[in-house]
């Protein structure tokens, strides 16, 4: 007799990661088995051909890696649509290697109700989350700029015009497919342009709930009116002319 398959997932949580191995140990550390057993949700690590020790990092704690084989460097749009195609959960949540809730109990909690459509979220097809930095790292500039990026994003969705920061994004899956998932040819702003095109047929959400930290490495390396810049250079290349205007996105690590 086979043995019993094991039950299909709540929640799919995907990570793109490349070269990540100083951070994404404590990372992974964050989504215990416990914690994921408890919420039905898998853990699905997109590794996009990393040279150091991410791979075994993460056959330690994934319940599925994906691994990117082929020769051209991968977008990080490429990376998390490979892992929503293995993914089995009703609810896709892309969230970066260098990212983590604040509080991770209500954050899969959120998502859970979400998921089985309960709660303050239940018709509404993806969430937006707020980012910050930690308070660990956090300096006044970051306040201030997270602030003013996290009330931006929430004010564009009251508009009902789609919008969510690709540091972690909560989609359900039949939407996700619905769209066609993240353009995978995308160096940059296929965040945007996926929120985007959801909204045009759904309903997207800001949930305070869902609050996370990102690294602050990328700010400190490149400051926030060149980051901002990209940012809106992006976005608006993709609004206007279907491609990005960046051709890679330069990893920081």
């Amino acid at each position: 007799m086979k043995p019993p398959s094991p039950p299909k997932p709540l929640l799919s949580l995907i990570i793109p990661v490349l070269n990540e191995e100083k951070l994404l140990e404590g990372t992974l550390a964050t989504y215990s088995a416990a914690l994921r057993d408890r919420h039905q949700a898998e853990l699905i690590i997109s590794d996009g051909g990393s040279t150091d020790r991410t791979l075994e990092i993460a056959d330690r704690f994934a319940n599925v890696v994906v691994r990117h084989t082929a020769e051209h460097r991968q977008t990080i749009a490429e990376g998390r649509h490979a892992g929503a195609v293995v993914a089995r959960g009703s609810v896709l949540i892309f969230i970066n290697g260098d990212t983590v809730p604040a509080d991770v109990d209500r954050f899969f909690q959120t998502i859970s109700d979400f998921a089985q459509r309960t709660g303050p979220y239940q018709r509404a097809s993806a969430l937006a989350c707020p980012v910050h930095v930690g308070p660990h790292e956090r300096q006044p500039l970051d306040a201030v700029f997270h602030s003013l990026q996290n009330g931006y994003t929430r004010l564009l969705n009251l508009f009902r015009l789609g919008a969510g920061r690709g540091e972690c994004q909560v989609v359900r899956k039949d939407v996700y497919d619905l769209v066609g998932g993240y353009r995978t040819d995308l160096a940059a702003g296929e965040d945007f342009d996926l929120f985007a095109r959801i909204g045009l047929k759904a309903r997207v959400r800001f949930a305070p709930e869902l609050l996370v930290y990102e690294s602050p490495r990328r700010f400190r390396k490149f400051g926030y009116l060149r980051i901002l810049y990209w940012w809106s250079l992006n976005a608006l290349s993709v609004l206007f002319t279907g491609h990005s205007s960046s051709d890679e996105w330069e990893p920081v690590r």
